[in-house]
Formats: C-alpha cells, structure tokens, sequence
C-alpha cells in the first residue's frame, strides 16, 4: 500500500497463534466482562496485522467491527480510549485505501485527531499516533488535492521522526510516511530538493528493516517509484535502472493475490515503459502490458486503485499500438480510458488525468481513422481536463500542451485560422508554465516552434521566423526525454530552414544526427537498433542532410553529418573494439572490460553496463587532451581515411544525385556533380541488374549448378545477357565513374586506389566492374572511421598464419556439396610461405570455426553463404551442420586479424535501405575487427574459387614478401583480370570486390 501501516517484524506463525489466542480470550469476555474492551483491542489487532500480511477482507472488516465496539466500551477518560482510538483510525485507513469510502477516511481522520489530544506531550504513543495523522491527512490529499492536506501530512510525519528514537521500531513506519508525502510534494510542486530528501528518507527505512520484514515489500516499491520519479525529471538511466531493479524485487517479495501485488506490478510497469520510451526494446513494452494487465486483474470493481491500475495499462497499450500499428489495440486503449474516466469521482484529483488519457486515445483515433467526430470529442475532453487542472498544478503544462496539438490537428483538417491562433497561444502557455531545465520543455518548445512555422509559412512575418528558429535551438540546448520525437522535430527545423535559406539548416541536421546514439542504444541488441534505422528513415535524412550540405557548399559538415548517419550501428561496433589508446591504465582495463561485456551481448544487465561506460567516458573527456574520445569525428580527422587513396562517397537524392571526393589526406572535400544521374535512373539500373541476375540464375541459383548459394531456381528469357550487363556497366562508367575519373585527374590523380563508398540507390551497383581501364584498384568502405581504425590497427605478430575452412558439403548424405572447395582448400594450403591451419568437410562445425578465427591474421572461408533480406542480422555462412550468422560474427573478439577472404556468396550485398549499414557478411568481420576484406556482391561460381584463391594468395605471400593487408586489393585486382581474359562471362567475374584497406 502506498501509505501501508508499518508492523514490528511478524512471523506468520506467530500472527495464526496470537489470533488464535486472541480470539479465544474475546469468546470468555462476554458482554460487560469489565476486560471485554481489552480482549476486543488484542483480538482486533491481530486481526488487523493478519489483513496487512494476507489481504483477507473477512479479517479487516472483523478488525474493524471490535475496533468500533471497544472504542464504544471506552467512554472519554477512560485510560486506554486513545490506544484504541489509534487502533481504529488505522483499521479505517485500511478500509479507504480498500473500497474508497470518503466516510471511512473522515472518520479516521477524527479518531486520529482525538487520540493525538488525549495523548500527552512525552507519552510512547505521541509518535505512533502522529504517524497515524500523517497518514490520514496524505491519503485525503490524494483524494482531494488539497495542498494544506500535504503540507499537514509533511509536518505532523515530520514531528512523528523527531520524536521517535533511531533505535525504536515505529521509526521505520514515521520515516516511511515522511517519505512518502515529501515524494507527493515533488510530484505536485516539481521540488526537487524534496524529491532528494524522500529518496535518502526511504532508504534509511530499508537500511533499519530486516530482509524478513513483513512490509518490505512496500517499502522497496516506494523506494523504486521515487527513482523512477527521478528518471522521469531528470533523464538519468541509473535512476531508471534502480526503479526496474527494485521494483522487480518488490514484486518478487508480494505473493500472488496479496492486496499490495497490483500496486508492485504497476511500479514495476511504469519502470519498464519508461525504459520502453528510452531505448525502443520492444521486449520492455510487452512485459510493461503484461504486467499491468495482471495488477488490473489483481485489482476488483470498485476498489479505489482499479483507475490508476487501467490507466497505466492503457498507457502501455497505446505505445504499442504507436509502435505495430494493431487497430486492437487502439480500440482497447479507448475501452479501457473511458472504464477509468467513468470509476474516477467526479471531485476526485486523479479525474484530470483519466480526462486527458481518454482525449489523447481519441485524437489517435482520429490520426487512423480520419473520423471529425473523434477529434471534436479529444478536443472537447482535453478542455475539460485543463479545466479541472489549478493554474500552477505542474500537469496543467502537459494538458496545455497536448490541447495545443488538438487545436494544430484541427487546423490541418478545417483549415481554420483561429484554431492555428489558438494553439500558439495554448503553447505558448504550456512553455511558460514549464521551468528552464525541465525535460519537458523540450518537446513544448518543439510544438510551439511547429505551430508558429505554420503561421510564418501563410503571413511571412519576420518575428515568427525569429521565433522559430529561437524556440529551436533553445530545446536543442537540453537532453530530450524522448529522442525519436526530438529527431523529426530537428528534420522539420533542418527542412524548413533549408527551404527558406538559413544557415540554421545545417544546425538542424548536426542536432538531428546527434541523437542517434540515443534513438539506436548502444545497449540494445543491433536487431532493435536495426529496426529504428528502417522506422525513422535515417537513410532518407541522410541523404537529405548530404543534398543541402552540397547545396550550401559546405561540404565539410556533409563529411561530417554523413559518417553519423551512414552506419551508426557500424561506428558502435567498432568503438567497443577500439584500443583505448593514451589513457591512464585504470581508465583503459574498465573502458575494455565494460566494452568487451557490450559487446558480446550477453550481459543480464546492459543498461548498468552502458551507464559505467557513459560516466566512465565523462571522466577521461574531463581530460583536455582527450575531449573528444569516442566522439564523432571532425572533417580534420575523418579526411585521414583518404591517406590510401581518394574516397568517393555517392549520395542519391529525390532532387539531385551527386557526391564528395575527399582527394587526399591534407585536401578539402571536393564536390562530385552528376549531372545525368537521377534517383529514378538509378532504380531502374537496380531494376535491370536484379532482373539481370535471376536470368543468369545468379542470385537464385541451384544446388545442381554448385552455386556457393542457396535458393530457388528461376525462369529466364533467350536475350543477350553478355550485352545487357555491357549496357549497365556502361551507363555506370559514362554517367557515374568517369566523371569521379575526370575530377581525380583535374586533381593530379591519374592512378593508383580508390574507395567507393555508395549510399541509397548506389548501394550494390557494380561500379568497381564499370572502367574499361585499369589505371585505379577498387576498393569500398562501410565508413570513413572504418577506414581510419583498420590504418591505425598494429600490424599482426601472426603475419604468415592462415586459416582454412573449406565446408565441402555441410551435413550428412553430402549435403548441398561444393566440388570445387577440395581444390580451392589444396591450392592455398599449397603456397609455401603461407602458414595454414585447415577445417574442412566435417572439421568445419561452427564451434571449430569461431575458435580458429579468433587466433589467426588471415583467414579463407570457402562454403554457403546467405544474405537475409528482412533482417541482415541473420545471414550467415553455411558451416558443417550449422550456420555462423553476421550477429555471432559482430560480437567475436577478433585479436589478430587482417584480412578474411569469403569465398562464398552475397557476402557483400548492400541493403539502399539502411543507406550503407554495411550489415553484410564482408562488413560484418570489418566491424568486427578484420582490416580487410574479400567477398562478392552476389553468387559466385564454384568453379572461380580456385582460380581466385590461387591467385590473391600467391600475389599475398609471393617470395621476398611481407603479406600485406593493403596488398588484397591489388591481389584480387589480379585475380578478376585474368577470369576477363579467360572470358568468363560477366556474372562470374563482376561480383569480386574488396572492402577495407
């Protein structure tokens, strides 16, 4: 119970014996015993402390009826009429906090004011008493709202702590009512400082019961609302983390049917929706429903708490609704807003709430279902609902604010001046209403900016396009409470203002990218991560952001802003695996160990983990040389990517598809136009290679034709398939690879290597495949911090070592068998200086695998591949009687590694989806900690890999040579010239390319 009544310890046992007992000594005082009073006081009692413990009602209402009688047998003056007075206040507390009968709470009231007048200064039972007055005063607040009832609950629970010594029992039960109304007091009066002192308070409840206390429980519940109350002020994930902790343990500790367990359950939901919000884990959500829903079936019609109980499950509800989209959903959420609207008084304080869930389901109706009625009612319901909220109520902001998206929604549909009127005003009374600091400020400041964009974009008045710009970048300023709402805030700001010319567009676009790390958590796993890419249309901003960079010729900032939005989950791989370099050796073992903990996904605890990592990232930035580690990186760090050789970076847009070449190591960025390129050419060239492909049987190849592919085969058509990929190589090399050509020469750079790094519909484009010439070696890179990291990576004590997998046929029965992978395995182990260390056939399971990769420089893997569609994540390679997927792979620690040689296929397809996520196989090991690597953007022939094989690794550990990682390129370079001039056909010879150095 919010408010519980605190018991010394008691031992279930014990309670069955004394009730026993009690009851007995009652059935011997009869009516006028001259003892009844006292045997009505015992027996009532433990009759009372049974009901706290298990919950039944035939207990409380038995306390309550000899509670009553004994008060009655007691006349004023007699000496035990104020203990019994203090007995009955507390039963009939117990009764409101049970059925909700105001009479119950009043009548408490005056026991406990009475008992507390009989009772002299000095007298044991002063405390126990005041205590009792706390509680009966912080519950009529609750009921009513009435200010002067908590300010009295504060200062009488207040007294009831002082005067109760640190060693005295009934010190937990003051201090636990102290807590609780200081925590209420923050609630309504955004105190901080009181929110602060009732968290220390409800700590040193816990810190003076013992782990078998009976009430517990409640006292941990308290406690895990208090830091969830924090989380939601102040943002900090350690806060939310202790709520979930404790709120789990509370819920742990309350059995199933106990009257208490609903309330836990709802805590604990809150908590987890919180964290839903935060870090977008689906997992969260589900379990926040689950769990209210079982506190609302916990909780009876008519018990006072059902509202509260719905009113978190609708809550939870919604979001998921928000996030699947189910119309179940949202019609539940609205069913189970109105049961509460209609269980909630009409005085009561909570009604406002119920008003403002019931409008806000609507309005999201409306938003699915276009229907005007639905608006008018959310409309309507919100009004009320500020209405019944006081002018300096810290909710009335809240309603303000969401009234103020009513009035917007309602201006788009009728296009009413006074509704867009209306709402600025609205919003502008919710922003004032909302202290500086506050996280909510964010998302008011946010909406007020929306609607005066509105207002400018129709009267062209310069002081709303002042205001928008200002409210902008003044809720920039502060962490947002909700990151993915932030984030199409900042692209609307970022939008309008390239629109209208502004400098500020590009303020817009660094803000919106630089909630990434927020939106894709670097503690979720990289399939929720994933997930947000394709839900916030991070490709299609990136792309945008790049377009007005290059429009405003900033092209730094379009480097910059690029490498954020390009692979953000890339660039956190790759972080945990980055070698913290010049810092003090402390720093650098807790950075490794919280890193390599993330990063194999296994922890129980992520959110405690990225924490430690957070304020351990603080730390060492205090540090003015290192005030930048881990931090994006600036133009001047990122250009470095290019000491190798230029880097192209391709960028498709609706209006314009163009790009950036940064030249070289000391160079400014360049920019790339392409005058003839158009998104919809380049659809069409993706359209065509697709089609292309599956006629050649390529990318569905079959078994029969011993494909290093699985799937399906295909019908294809009689036309000249030598002729139509003639056609796309050529459109490639006129309109894309020869002008990136003419501006390198214009540069000095005739030859040499060159990285691609295509984004959206460049993505899994042949380009390498495009030049007639051979003046360049062709290389891709996922990112240019890819790049950086594989330079910066010291050069392998294991320089000569290789290691083998060649999977023959991949289960029993020779299963989908490669013929070719014998001879391609005996080639390589054939070179002399190479140092080879083989799995093959049935050696090549998936755990021999992991093992030999985590221990060797190179390493050639030669079987199945498979790319996934849906969700990268789980492609894989075939092994003997398993797969290695592309998430195993991401969180391997790889020690030594230089180049991974994938002689399998679609280990390097790219996904116009995920702009250039890279959560491909080749990229996989890159990211994984590989330098280099060497894979195929489609099928490969079983045939080549031999061919290939022999060749990149003679070129790799020729004679007189150090093997070298940058060496792969040109080694395959090699190798795919001599399958041209064998003329092998284009599908075999094209879909070879390296990544990396």
């Amino acid at each position: 119970m919010q408010g519980g009544l605190f018991l010394n310890n008691q031992r279930h046992d014990d309670v069955e014996a004394r009730v026993k007992a009690a009851r007995e000594a009652l059935d011997l005082a009869s009516e006028g015993h001259p003892d009844r009073a006292d045997c009505l006081y015992n027996s009532a009692r433990c009759l009372k402390i049974r009901y706290e413990m298990q919950g039944h009602l035939d207990d409380l209402r038995d306390s309550l009826l000899q509670f009553r009688e004994a008060v009655g047998l007691a006349p004023k003056g007699h000496h035990k009429r104020a203990e019994l007075l203090q007995g009955l206040a507390e039963t009939q507390i117990n009764e409101y906090q049970r059925f909700g009968d105001i009479k119950d709470l009043e009548s408490a009231l005056h026991a406990a004011e009475e008992a507390l007048d009989l009772t002299p200064a000095g007298h044991a039972g002063h405390a126990p008493r005041l205590k009792i007055l706390a509680m009966s005063y912080e519950n009529r607040y609750e009921r009513f709202g009435d200010l002067n009832d908590l300010e009295a609950a504060m200062r009488v629970s207040q007294e009831a702590v002082i005067l109760t010594p640190r060693d005295h029992p009934d010190r937990v039960g003051c201090l636990h009512i102290h807590a609780v109304s200081l925590r209420k007091r923050f609630q309504r009066m955004d105190d901080l400082q009181a929110l602060a002192t009732s968290l220390q308070k409800m700590q040193e409840v816990l810190s003076l019961m013992p782990e078998d206390h009976p009430q517990r429980a409640a006292s941990l519940n308290n406690l895990a609302t208090c830091f969830s109350n924090r989380f939601e002020r102040l943002g900090d994930l350690a806060d939310l983390e202790a709520s979930i902790k404790i709120a789990r343990e509370a819920v742990c500790r309350t059995p199933k049917g106990h009257l208490n367990r609903a309330e836990h359950l709802q805590t604990l939901s809150v908590a987890l929706n919180h964290q839903y919000k935060k870090l977008g884990d689906i997992t969260d959500l589900e379990a926040s429903i689950e769990n209210c829903e079982e506190a609302v079936d916990l909780t009876p019609d008519g018990h006072p708490k059902r509202s509260s109980n719905l009113r978190c499950l609708s809550v939870a509800r919604n979001n998921r609704y928000t996030w699947m989209g189910d119309l179940k959903d949202l019609e539940a959420v609205l069913q189970i807003t109105q049961e509460a609207v209609d269980l909630t008084p009409e005085d009561h304080p909570d009604k406002a709430n119920c008003l403002q869930d019931l409008a806000s389901s609507m309005n999201t109706r409306y938003c699915r279902l276009g229907f005007l009625k639905d608006l008018e009612n959310s409309l309507q319901t919100m009004k009320h609902a500020v209405d019944r909220t006081p002018r300096k109520h810290p909710n009335r902001a809240d309603r303000l604010h969401k009234l103020g998206l009513s009035f917007i929604e309602r201006y788009q549909r009728l296009r009413d001046l006074k509704d867009l009127e209306t709402a600025i005003r609205t919003h502008q009374e919710a922003v004032n209403l909302t202290p500086h600091g506050h996280p909510d400020r964010v998302l008011r400041l946010q909406s007020l900016s929306s609607a005066l964009l509105r207002r400018y974009k129709l009267s062209r008045k310069s002081k709303d396009l002042r205001d928008v710009h200002y409210h902008y970048r003044s809720s920039f300023k502060l962490s947002s409470p909700t990151p993915e709402i932030s984030w199409y805030e900042a692209l609307q700001w970022a939008s309008f203002a390239a629109e209208s010319h502004s400098p500020h567009c590009i303020t817009a676009y660094v803000t919106a990218f630089g909630l990434l790390p927020e939106i894709l958590w670097i503690g979720n796993s990289i399939t929720v991560r994933q997930n947000a890419i394709y839900r916030l249309g991070i490709a299609q901003a990136t792309s945008a952001a790049i377009r007005t960079c290059l429009n405003l010729s900033i092209l730094t900032s379009g480097v910059e802003i690029m490498e954020q939005g390009l692979a953000t989950i890339f660039q956190q791989m790759l972080q945990l695996k980055t070698e913290p370099t010049g810092l003090k050796p402390d720093q650098a073992k807790l950075l490794q160990d919280l890193s390599s903990q993330l990063y194999s996904g296994t922890s129980p605890n992520p959110l405690k983990l990225v924490n430690d990592r957070n304020n351990l990232l603080e730390d060492i930035r205090k540090d003015s040389g290192l005030k930048y580690f881990l931090l994006p990186k600036p133009y001047n760090d990122l250009r470095y990517a290019s000491q190798g050789g230029p880097v192209i970076i391709l960028n498709s847009h609706p209006d314009h598809c163009d790009g950036i070449i940064i030249p070289g190591p000391t160079s400014d960025p360049v920019e790339l136009s392409l005058q003839n390129v158009t998104l919809a050419r380049l659809n069409t060239q993706q359209t065509m290679l697709k089609d292309l492909l599956s006629r050649c049987n390529v990318r569905m190849r079959g078994e029969s034709l011993s494909s290093r592919l699985f799937g399906q085969q295909e019908d294809f058509s009689a036309k000249p398939i030598s002729e139509c990929f003639e056609n796309i190589l050529a459109w490639l090399w006129i309109y894309v690879v020869a002008p990136v050509y003419q501006v390198l020469k214009s540069h000095g750079i005739s030859n040499g290597r060159v990285w691609w790094l295509p984004t959206g519909a460049f993505t899994g484009l042949p380009l390498h495949a495009s030049p007639p010439t051979d003046e360049f070696i062709h290389s891709y890179t996922p990112t240019l911090g890819s790049l950086l990291d594989a330079y910066a990576k010291k050069f392998s004590a294991t320089a000569h070592k290789i290691s083998v997998v060649g999977v023959t046929h991949t289960g029993p029965n020779g299963n989908n068998w490669l013929p070719g992978v014998e001879r391609e395995v005996q080639k390589i182990m054939s070179i002399p200086q190479a140092q080879c260390v083989c799995l093959q056939g049935e050696q090549a399971t998936v755990n021999a695998v992991k093992v030999q990769l985590q221990d060797c420089s190179w390493a050639h893997l030669a079987c199945h591949g498979r790319q996934d569609p849906v969700d990268p994540t789980k492609s894989h390679l075939q092994l003997y009687g398993g797969t290695l997927s592309l998430e195993t792979i991401l969180r391997m620690p790889f020690q030594n590694a230089q180049v991974v040689f994938l002689a399998a296929c679609q280990t390097a397809m790219g996904d116009a989806q995920l702009v250039n996520e890279s959560l491909h196989l080749g990229g996989g090991f890159i990211a994984a900690g590989f330098r280099g690597a060497i894979g195929t953007m489609w099928s490969m022939n079983d045939e080549d890999g031999p061919t290939v094989a022999e060749i990149v690794y003679s070129h790799l550990f020729r004679t007189g040579q150090e093997p070298q990682a940058a060496d792969a390129a040109e080694a395959l370079h090699l190798a795919v010239k001599i399958l041209k001039e064998r003329k092998v056909p284009y599908e075999r010879w094209m879909p070879f390319i390296h990544m990396g150095i």
